[in-house]
């Protein structure tokens, strides 16, 4: 999903100026008495593809490539065999490194900026051309990345973070990628005219970042807390490239300057944008200055040569692009799960497989409109939706219901499982009844007075062009015309339903979010203020226990108050939880590695670097 910026946040005033030098708050100490003092303690530097590859090792094999490649997925048991036999790794030179492959993504990118990043399709497509310090593995443990750091360090008392680069890193326009270009994104990230949507979150909890030396930076904390491992992991911009022109536009996207650099990105991963056409695909081309620094090889090669994201909105037709060879890979819908790839038609070319995900979906309601600022109105709205027709009817049993923000299972949602919203349209009326909105003419349609005028309940219900989505939305709206609510459903597309929502310009929209590493990371969503807190959502309650969780270091007793948290949402409804959504993807017969998370096939590393193609043979 996309992030909104306040306008205020544009105002180039001496605060805001004065507030984007972080470093200047602070003397950073010189780098012989940090090593002197703060008894370093070595955190883990891997490489994500050795720690799959090692995982992969200590699992039971269910099957061989070729009872894999016959089998159709009609049971727990062949799923488990096309993930284990299709799933792991290819043997050295068993992978085609000239291969390309097609990806899916329902979406264009609104920046390809990688500060800017915010939407699922910036995330695959962004995180492959993003230079990046850290990561974590599919169980969603942190480790500093073997690729571009040397060693990774944390003081005793939890207050700094030293990494050691790789003198090896190059810009894809050849300059070094250093420290300096580490503190420099630190700095641009917190200034608030820059109109960061994700990433400030968990920056904002260091004091500054500071570069010793070109491979030597060093993150200053301003507590020990238990998030400060996932805070000093964000996206780094190229100093050389942005530090004369981001403070004349700190939009990063409107001067002349960044317009170009928009459609061509200088690079620091192992891909670069090739070619973009709006709306219709991006592709990209592996590095060789990734792999190759003054004619020495330095690590190993992605597997594919090009990546090609085909940009297709409608599911319908990217499953007709999947079954005629011209994309590998989707995201399934549960019609297109149960009926439409089962045949021979589809198991000539493609499989499918699925797994457990942590991605929700729900209706989420703006508060500051005066629909919703009562939560007896959106609770209504809970209450009058026919959740279980939703589950049976449109998903197909395939999903299960979503009772709140955290997953059943994981450690943050603690033991109480919030029962899930059932409908009952006759508390649904008793809740608006009490809420001042009743029939006052006799229309049929409720209506409340509102500033002195007589306001009809008539809303916008947005939603992406996706025929699942609004075959949902119009399931909310024929049950809210029982209740005389009117719900009016606006497909829009993608990009241009982000922007609405970053803006508020919206009253209800269908939208999903998918798990972050830490619970934490969701504070941007619920915090009083926040970013990406599109609803407008304000609680002191769970703003303390927000800041609380990330003090406390016990895992147990962090749970805790993140159980606090979803129970104060379960009761406040700014969102109508609906479904939680399992990975159910397609692929093609040709593509290997496909590896399962949390996160998904991709939100992790290696994520999509696991992927290949076999040689021909």
């Amino acid at each position: 999903m996309a992030e909104p910026e306040a306008p205020a946040a544009q105002a180039t005033t001496a605060e805001a100026r004065q507030s984007a030098q972080p470093e200047a708050a602070f003397e950073p100490p010189p780098l012989e008495a940090l090593d002197r003092d703060a008894k370093w303690i070595d955190r883990p530097v891997k490489d994500a593809l050795a720690v799959l590859r090692e995982q992969q090792s200590k699992e039971p094999v269910l099957g061989t490539v070729a009872e894999a490649l016959t089998l159709k997925n009609d049971s727990a048991q062949a799923n488990a065999t096309i993930l284990s036999a299709l799933g792991r790794l290819p043997e050295k030179g068993e992978a085609d490194l000239e291969a390309r492959i097609d990806r899916h993504v329902a979406g264009d990118l609104g920046s390809t900026n990688p500060i800017l990043i915010s939407s699922s399709a910036e995330f695959d497509i962004l995180g492959l051309t993003g230079f990046g310090l850290f990561s974590y593995d599919r169980t969603l443990e942190p480790f500093a990345n073997a690729e571009t750091a040397v060693s990774w360090q944390t003081s005793a008392d939890g207050l700094y973070d030293k990494v050691v680069m790789r003198d090896d890193v190059v810009w894809s326009d050849g300059k070094p990628i250093t420290a300096h270009d580490i503190a420099f994104t630190y700095r641009v990230i917190m200034d608030p005219r820059v109109p960061v949507p994700a990433v400030r979150t968990g920056t904002d909890q260091m004091k500054g970042v500071h570069a010793y030396d070109d491979r030597t930076v060093v993150f200053f904390h301003k507590e020990p807390l238990a998030t400060n491992v996932w805070n000093i992991n964000f996206p780094v911009l190229p100093r050389h490239v942005y530090e004369g022109t981001w403070e004349k536009d700190p939009t990063l996207k409107d001067s002349p300057e960044h317009v170009a650099l928009e459609e061509k990105p200088v690079s620091g991963g192992p891909y670069e944008i090739l070619s973009r056409k709006r709306g219709q695909e991006i592709v990209l081309r592996r590095r060789e200055s990734w792999s190759q620094v003054n004619s020495r090889t330095v690590r190993e090669q992605p597997y594919f040569k090009d990546i090609r994201f085909r940009i297709i909105e409608d599911p319908n037709t990217a499953l007709l692009a999947l079954k005629s060879g011209e994309i590998d890979e989707m995201i399934l819908q549960p019609e297109q799960w149960t009926t439409q790839t089962v045949d021979d038609d589809y198991y000539q070319l493609n499989t499918k497989a699925t797994a457990p995900e942590w991605v929700s979906f729900h209706f989420a309601w703006n508060i500051g409109t005066p629909f919703f600022a009562d939560r007896r109105v959106r609770r209504a709205m809970s209450y009058a939706f026919d959740h279980d027709r939703m589950l049976e009817k449109i998903c197909l049993g395939l999903y299960e219901p979503c009772g709140g923000n955290f997953a059943p299972g994981s450690w943050m949602a603690g033991p109480k499982r919030l029962e899930p919203y059932k409908q009952d349209l006759d508390k649904a009326e008793a809740l608006l009844d009490e809420a001042g909105w009743t029939d006052h003419d006799n229309d049929g349609i409720r209506d409340k007075e509102i500033d002195g005028r007589i306001v009809p309940f008539e809303f916008a219900l947005l939603v992406n062009q996706q025929p699942f989505r609004i075959a949902i939305c119009t399931l909310l709206k024929e049950n809210l015309e029982q209740i005389g609510v009117i719900a009016n459903v606006r497909p829009v597309e993608v990009t241009a339903m982000q922007e609405m929502m970053q803006k508020k310009n919206f009253q209800a929209c269908f939208s999903g979010w998918g798990s972050g590493t830490d619970p934490d990371t969701s504070e941007n969503i619920w915090k009083t203020g926040e970013m990406r807190n599109y609803c407008g959502y304000s609680n002191p309650e769970v703003d303390r226990l927000f800041a609380e969780g990330r003090r406390e270091l016990d895992r147990s007793r962090r749970a805790e108050k993140y159980a606090r948290i979803q129970e104060i949402l379960y009761d406040d409804q700014p969102y109508t939880w609906l479904f939680w959504r399992n990975s159910f993807y397609g692929f093609s017969k040709h593509l290997r590695g496909y590896a399962f998370s949390p996160r998904g096939p991709y939100h992790y590393s290696p994520g999509s670097g696991s992927l290949w193609k076999p040689r021909a043979e």
